[in-house]
């Protein structure tokens, strides 16, 4: 860890606390207000003050050349097997994820920088327990890119001056930057990131600040940054525009997060009426016309601009044991990535090196021996308000199963979260926080609106309270009566009956989470 905490990386970032930190804060706030504006009105719209924007003809800055192609993109911690394994797996881009796949315990986090560290400079190896060992093949490697948190998470083992929490993006960014910027850039690269979370043009605008600032102090032309934003909140998707001019010379594209914009929206209106309540997670498919909006949307923006659209995550982990579960879930894998790929997508996501191949014989076809669809533009679309929050027409039901898969996701998560493994293979999905949290913002708001299942099943506390005990017994009898006392799975019941079952909707269960961790 020395390599990483040095006093010039730990003075730098620092630094970036001092000049943008309390900038932070104040962004958050901002957060708060339109969300209680929202929760009187039960409306977001596009802003009537950036309509300029949205109807210049600018356009961001060509790619670099080992982004041009992204074709396919495998998403993972920065966990040291995790790592070696991606930039084994034959992928176009690695998104080295220090956010929703990563426990921020100290140790993950600093963990994960020297797995970077080593990554970029083609040096790491591991060997595990049991005796195997892990190394770099002989490439090509994919082009890392990194995920820093969100701007809504502290970092309390780096503070501020005046003693308060640092801010997480901060530190994940500012230790990759300073100690990776320039030898990427000796070896053809550079320094390129995806950012979490963002509600707002003026978080963007506060990134591009950030991206300035470290660039200059580090003798770093400016625009070798390059940023790729996710679209993964509900405010978010009526700034496209915006969010993409006020990175300027630093954007590169915007992605569809699917998880946590189902999140989003179930979290921005959960006190808005039946209106806006889904059916299970697990119905809500990316055909459900709000879902369609939102994608048509983006493709279209992003290729007007000159930015990649890069598509949503394929979670599905492949089972070594079970050809049938393996071959109904590779069809749902291409019947998705077929659909990305006819909208004029320009790459998507895998969490697992096994449907690399997949995604790449798709795109393969779509692209026809072009890097990109980016010269495909979407003048047919046209998407209102209205058809960005119309969840009506989603079609499902709220169902027994989809409550108790809810509970039990949520349990199963967060136990390992606390753990420390922040990407967790549950029922042949690879669930990590963003998917928690449709599963508890979900059990949170059918409660909150007297929602009854297709069963006629009453969602109250007290079920959730019976299926609590009825999933963490069958775990139990899993792990028997030593592993269970061994587990954390008490602690992940109460964090969760305090995201899910409290009267105040926490914002983040990772929040709460974040306190019952080293």
């Amino acid at each position: 860890m020395t390599e990483i905490l040095t006093p010039e990386a730990v003075a730098f970032v620092a630094d970036l606390q001092r000049q943008f930190a309390d900038r932070r804060d104040e962004l958050l706030s901002l957060r708060a207000l339109r969300r209680a504006e929202v929760a009187r009105t039960g409306r977001l719209d596009f802003l009537p003050e950036t309509v300029d924007v949205r109807e210049g003809t600018w356009t961001v800055p060509a790619a670099p050349p080992d982004l041009v192609d992204r074709r396919v993109e495998i998403t993972g911690p920065a966990e040291r097997k995790m790592t070696i394994n991606a930039l084994n797996s034959g992928a176009k881009v690695w998104l080295a994820d220090l956010e929703d796949a990563n426990t921020p315990h100290w140790a993950n986090v600093l963990g994960g920088q020297v797995n970077l560290y080593q990554a970029v400079r083609r040096t790491i190896s591991f060997d595990s327990p049991e005796g195997k060992h892990y190394a770099l093949g002989e490439g090509p490697y994919p082009t890392i890119v990194v995920r820093p948190r969100g701007w809504h998470l502290d970092e309390r083992r780096f503070p501020r001056d005046d003693g308060r929490p640092g801010v997480g993006a901060l530190v994940d960014f500012g230790l990759y930057f300073f100690h990776n910027a320039q030898e990427l850039i000796e070896r053809g690269s550079g320094p390129y990131f995806y950012l979490p979370k963002m509600e707002s043009h003026l978080e963007a605008r506060l990134w591009n600040d950030v991206f300035e600032y470290a660039q200059d102090h580090l003798g770093v032309p400016r625009g070798t940054i390059r940023a790729t934003v996710l679209i993964e909140t509900i405010p978010a998707a009526f700034e496209m525009d915006e969010i993409l001019h006020e990175l300027r010379d630093h954007a590169s594209g915007l992605n569809a997060g699917r998880w946590d914009y189902l999140f989003s929206i179930i979290k921005y209106f959960r006190d808005a009426g039946e209106a806006f309540v889904l059916p299970d997670r697990a119905a809500v498919t990316m055909t459900a016309p709000f879902m369609r909006a939102y994608t048509e949307l983006l493709v279209a923006t992003c290729h007007k601009r000159g930015a990649f659209a890069m598509g949503g995550m394929a979670a599905f982990i492949p089972s070594r044991r079970d050809p049938e579960i393996n071959a109904v879930a590779f069809a749902k894998v291409r019947d998705d990535k077929e659909r990305e790929a006819r909208d004029g997508f320009d790459g998507s996501w895998v969490a697992h090196p096994d449907l690399v191949e997949v995604c790449r014989e798709i795109f393969d076809a779509a692209l026809a021996g072009a890097p990109n669809q980016l010269g495909r533009q979407r003048p047919d679309v046209s998407v209102t308000a209205d058809q960005l929050i119309d969840l009506t027409a989603t079609p499902g039901e709220v169902t027994d199963a989809g409550v108790r898969g809810n509970v039990e996701v949520a349990l199963r998560y967060l136990e390992a979260w606390l753990r420390g493994n922040g990407a967790v293979g549950i029922h042949n999905l690879m669930e990590d926080a963003a998917t928690a949290e449709i599963s508890r913002s979900q059990i949170w708001q059918w409660i909150h609106q007297g929602t009854r299942t297709a069963e006629g099943t009453a969602i109250t506390a007290e079920l959730v309270h019976r299926l609590e005990d009825e999933v963490l017994a069958g775990i139990a009898e899993q792990l028997g009566e030593a592993g269970f006392k061994d587990s954390r799975f008490d602690d992940a019941r109460r964090l969760f009956e305090q995201v899910a079952l409290a009267d105040d909707f926490a914002d983040f269960l990772t929040l709460p989470a974040y306190e019952l961790i080293d």
